[in-house]
């Protein structure tokens, strides 16, 4: 019998208990100690297992107790599993630390004040996880009174900054080792701030929690982080300079988030459907960490599951979890220039851009190259190629794959029918009911002038587009690709009131513009040829 796929399960512990699927990345333990970073933060996009990682590793470091004290042997969760393998220098660290673990993803709030509640909940959860510590008489009366109170959350904002700090201080003093600390999706508030307003509030605050607990803190083994974007010095942590940040560009630990490709074939064998690899590779691999290839493992977790249920064909999973407030933000600021290459993009081409790893939320705006240095290390665009000049990195860039194009093809369809519907079409309405096709033309090229074509399905895009202009006009149906006469016009606008004017639209694509004239003397011709205009004629409409 197969084994369940553990989809969308980030917990270690559950996947072995309930005997799910895991595909074994064990040895992040070991490289891990063998880097011996401080603090050490691991940048990937969304959904690419940073969250399963963080709890393997407190599953696998830490010195668990139950609630009243007595230690937890989490040795068996391991057994089978590659550290194992590797040797008492790794294993002797099992079961030895304390451990501090907050996730931050549950920080997504729409204001500061209720992300920062959000923020002190998830903290006194973690309190509450050791208060065995309580019952040691190595604390202080007043430590322990102050335990309380970030347990209970009546603790001030000024403890509250300081709180994971001081709980490192009360596990050193009750454990005699020093702790790790894990901080999982750090820059999930940081992102909400940036689209909701208050940026700047959200990174002091942020600031203020992690600093003292990673830069001066003495009873630090050492920390993980894990978040989308590089953590700026500047802004987060001035002048911490025990940090190892290892990026989409860092050849270490390349391999251990993501599925490598022998994985996804072993995956799709283990489940009976290895004829999937091709498909799966079109629309879920693609990306690069360092010289390694990547494939998107919660997709290809959910493709899987659906396959091996019957499902026929592949579909976009990573759209429905991924934040697309990037792609939107990204397209609305766009300029001319940055148009024409999101569109060469669309068509399959690749762009060059120098990239900067310290990119920060609150730095999306300075320039447009920051704006693609985003969408990259967010996993919007994958890299091909990385050149060193004089003294920046250039990266040529590509959608990763069909999984990805398909969420700009869709957003951007989406936001600009949202355009359509906002403008006002009264003009244009007036200039098509005149037959003034000039006036039509200067607004339609207006309209277009901001927007995305692509370049794969440019008649059937603008078919589209035309189809959200004149669903507004009021008094006509509008039919779209319906049978008239000897075949189906693109566009039939019939008015409820027959001394009105009826219209036939047909739509020809111009690779050239030395073609337009040809080809609408085509489509002319094509509605005489073809009768469009018969139904119209029958039902007694004369203009």
């Amino acid at each position: 019998m197969k084994k369940p796929l553990a989809v969308g399960i980030e917990d270690y512990k559950r996947i072995i208990d309930k005997n799910y699927s895991y595909v074994d990345k064990t040895l992040l333990i070991r490289d891990i100690l063998d880097q011996a970073g401080m603090v050490n933060l691991f940048t990937r996009p969304r959904r690419f297992g940073k969250t399963l990682a963080l709890s393997m590793l407190k599953t696998y470091f830490e010195a668990e107790t139950d609630e009243k004290g007595n230690p937890v042997d989490n040795h068996g969760y391991f057994l089978g599993m590659k550290i194992m393998e590797a040797g008492e220098r790794y294993t002797k660290h099992m079961g030895r630390y304390p451990v501090i673990s907050l996730s931050l993803k549950s920080a997504k709030q729409p204001d500061f004040p209720t992300a920062v509640q959000v923020v002190e909940e998830q903290i006194a959860e973690e309190f509450k996880r050791h208060r065995y510590v309580l019952r040691s008489d190595d604390l202080l009366e007043d430590e322990k009174e102050r335990f309380l109170a970030l347990m209970s959350q009546r603790a001030s904002r000024a403890q509250l900054a300081t709180s994971l700090k001081f709980l490192s201080y009360c596990l050193k003093k009750y454990h005699g080792q020093r702790v790790i600390i894990l901080l999982d999706e750090y820059d999930v508030p940081l992102e909400t701030a940036y689209f909701q307003g208050f940026y700047e509030e959200m990174a002091a605050f942020i600031q203020s929690l992690f600093e003292s607990a990673l830069k001066t803190n003495d009873n630090l083994e050492f920390a993980v982080i894990t978040g989308c974007l590089r953590i700026s010095k500047e802004s987060i942590f001035t002048g911490l300079n025990n940090l190892k940040s290892i990026s989409l560009l860092s050849n270490h630990y390349a391999e251990y988030f993501g599925f490598t490709e022998q994985e996804v074939e072993e995956i799709l064998l283990a489940y009976d459907i290895p004829d999937k690899m091709s498909t799966a590779k079109e629309w879920y691999d693609g990306y690069r960490f360092g010289d390694t290839e990547v494939y998107n493992p919660w997709s290809i977790m959910n493709y899987v599951d659906d396959a091996v249920g019957g499902a026929p064909f592949p579909k976009p999973y990573w759209s429905n979890t991924s934040s697309n407030g990037i792609v939107r933000e990204f397209i609305e600021t766009a300029d001319a220039g940055a148009r024409n290459e999101i569109e060469r993009l669309l068509a399959g081409e690749s762009i060059c851009k120098p990239v900067h790893e310290d990119i920060t939320y609150g730095e999306i705006q300075k320039s447009q190259d920051n704006l693609w240095n985003f969408l990259f290390f967010t996993g919007y665009l994958k890299m091909t190629r990385q050149e060193f000049r004089t003294d920046t990195i250039y990266l040529t860039l590509t959608i990763p794959n069909l999984e990805v194009r398909h969420i700009y093809k869709n957003t951007i369809r989406d936001w600009f029918q949202t355009r359509i519907r906002q403008s006002d079409f009264k003009t244009f309405y007036r200039s098509a009911l005149e037959g003034d096709t000039e006036k039509m033309e200067a607004f339609l090229s207006g309209q277009l002038a901001g927007s995305i074509s692509y370049h794969d399905s440019e008649e059937h895009f603008y078919h589209g587009y035309l189809v959200g202009i004149f669903s507004g006009m009021e008094g006509y149906e509008l039919r779209s690709n319906q049978e008239s006469g000897l075949g189906r016009p693109d566009l039939v606008l019939r008015p409820f009131r027959p001394e009105m004017p009826a219209m036939i639209l047909e739509i020809k694509r111009a690779k050239k513009f030395t073609e337009t004239e040809t080809l609408c003397e085509k489509a002319l011709a094509q509605i005489e040829d073809k009768k469009y205009s018969r139904e119209l004629e029958n039902e007694g409409y004369q203009n």
